[in-house]
């Protein structure tokens, strides 16, 4: 089969294509997964250059040449339009299916569709939120065509079938947005190269917003700390708009405000070595369209003790790996720690490992790719 991804997305800081490869590592890491499973990848990206180069088993082409709807509505991205070099391009290669990422793109996916009639279009979620109501008619007939959608976890296309955005009864997979290449590694190195330390040891990776209830982790850690006196987090973000709140709490409970260390924003190349420091990956967030965090935790053998929530219920599959608790039930959350704390690291971190390799690594992405592929294709075919 021949597959063609599709990507409408224009980078705001107009790179390179080879500046974007690097930029964006899972534009060639998902097309190289499902590539390595002996299907034949082609990658049309929007771009602010043209180019057209093979990498790893994958054929990419960037054309600068989308239109936009005139007037206002030029300025967004999902206003965007594939030209008839565009549409052009995609019959010369002949697929077998579009793969088009991002549910954004419905004035994209429409003209796709009808272009090559015959070709089923599989479009993907990437964080997708329902779109306001005045768009929503546009959206819907956008996406009418479409023959299927993947999402990192099926519940999360309820809200976009509820709001009448997405066909109903299109099939529905499940699919990673993509994976990673962190690894494990000793534990005693990377606390000595980060200087975490704790027993137990958590990392915190993400925005500190009110989606990921920062105040219900630290309810949490106030709790556990009672009986684990060793305890600390460490906590790296980026945005943090409830910063002031956070440091409001720590410097109300001095005990707290020991156990819990601000790191800001770090490089995400060092998000691996604090990975490996820890013993547990903790996470409130309210949702989650990817949850790559978790993915890169899991993958350096972190055991993840986070929020039960669709995402994270499809990544540890149910809470076979880690825990689950329900959102904003800091006790709950502490009775977790408590509980993982008693058990042994070696064996936990196996056990992450283990699960990432078996469900969630670009070996298991190319898998669940090829799967839904052949799925569509058939299915169009019997037609």
């Amino acid at each position: 089969m021949h597959i063609v991804q599709v990507s409408c997305y224009i980078d705001p800081a107009g790179r390179a294509p080879e500046q974007l490869l690097r930029a964006w590592p899972a534009l060639l890491d998902t097309a190289e997964a499902a590539a390595r499973t002996g299907l034949r990848v082609t990658v049309v990206q929007a771009a602010s250059h043209d180019a057209a180069f093979d990498r790893q088993g994958v054929a990419f082409h960037f054309l600068r040449e989308l239109t936009v709807l005139e007037g206002a509505l030029s300025a967004h991205q999902w206003a965007r339009l594939p030209s008839a070099r565009f549409r052009g391009l995609l019959r010369s290669l002949q697929p077998d299916l579009l793969h088009l990422h991002s549910l954004s793109f419905p004035l994209a996916a429409r003209p796709l569709g009808r272009a090559l009639p015959r070709v089923p279009l599989l479009v993907q979620d990437h964080s997708d939120r329902p779109p306001p109501r005045w768009r929503r008619a546009l959206h819907r007939w956008g996406l009418s065509r479409i023959d299927g959608a993947a999402f990192t976890a099926r519940a999360l296309a309820h809200p976009l079938t509820a709001a009448g955005v997405l066909p109903r009864g299109i099939p529905i997979f499940e699919i990673l947005e993509t994976s990673t290449r962190f690894a494990p590694g000793d534990t005693d190195a990377a606390r000595a190269a980060t200087g975490l330390y704790g027993n137990p040891c958590m990392v915190w990776v993400g925005r500190l917003n009110r989606d990921k209830d920062p105040m219900t982790v630290l309810t949490a850690v106030a709790l556990a700390a009672q009986r684990l006196p060793d305890l600390h987090l460490w906590c790296c973000y980026t945005e943090a708009p409830l910063l002031p709140q956070v440091r409001e709490r720590l410097a109300a409970d001095p005990g707290l405000a020991r156990r819990v260390h601000l790191l800001g924003a770090v490089p995400h190349e060092s998000v691996q070595e604090l990975c490996r420091a820890a013993d547990f990956f903790v996470s409130a967030s309210q949702r989650e369209g990817s949850s790559f965090a978790l993915l890169e935790a899991l993958a350096c053998g972190t055991t993840p003790l986070v929020a039960d929530i669709p995402t994270a219920r499809r990544i540890t599959d149910n809470g076979a790996v880690g825990a689950l608790f329900p959102p904003r039930d800091a006790a709950a959350l502490a009775s977790a720690i408590l509980r993982f704390a008693a058990r042994q690291p070696a064996e936990l971190r196996a056990a992450a490992r283990a699960h990432f390799e078996r469900r969630l690594s670009f070996e298991a992405l190319g898998r669940q790719l090829r799967s839904a592929y052949t799925s569509l294709v058939r299915a169009c075919a019997s037609a």
